[in-house]
């Protein structure tokens, strides 16, 4: 799912890029990922559809983030998401 650029930016969100190879791999592995394990259910965004998106992460797609906080740039890192989504009540760093 690709949310419009004014959504709100919570669960599971991929920022990526037409054309991003590394954006198809992440967003691959996360479908494959969410058929195994217990994750959020994971939106897309299109990084220049947004000014703040661009702003903050320009060139560095994809990235991931939960609930507004990168996790992960380039490559997907299923250790530490599953790590994180799985202890609801960890505070994220701003």
């Amino acid at each position: 799912m690709t949310l419009p650029a004014s959504a709100p930016h919570t669960g599971l969100v991929v920022v990526s890029r037409a054309g991003c190879d590394l954006c198809d791999t992440m967003i691959r592995e996360l479908a494959e990922l969410e058929a195994s394990e217990a994750i959020p259910r994971v939106t897309i965004v299109d990084v220049d559809s947004d000014p703040d998106l661009e702003r903050r992460f320009g060139l560095k797609v994809p990235v991931l983030l939960l609930d507004g906080h990168a996790i992960c740039h380039y490559t997907l890192n299923c250790n530490e998401l599953l790590r994180l989504v799985r202890r609801p009540s960890a505070i994220l760093p701003r």
